[in-house]
């Protein structure tokens, strides 16, 4: 579990990375990777869920 907290800490950073480029410099090619990275911030989010169902029981 603690590996994916890790994963997803670093995958916000990436994400906000590239998100503050967009908003501030309009580089486009940021918002997709940006986006890209909402993604796999969103199943890792889900898989954080199950396993965190899991160690409760």
């Amino acid at each position: 579990m603690k590996k994916l907290v890790e994963k997803i800490a670093a995958e916000f950073a990436v994400y906000a990375e590239n998100a503050e480029k967009q908003l501030v410099k309009g580089n486009k090619a940021a918002g997709a990777r940006a986006r890209k990275a909402a993604l796999e911030l969103m199943k890792d989010f889900k898989e954080f869920r199950k396993v965190s169902v899991e160690a409760s029981k």
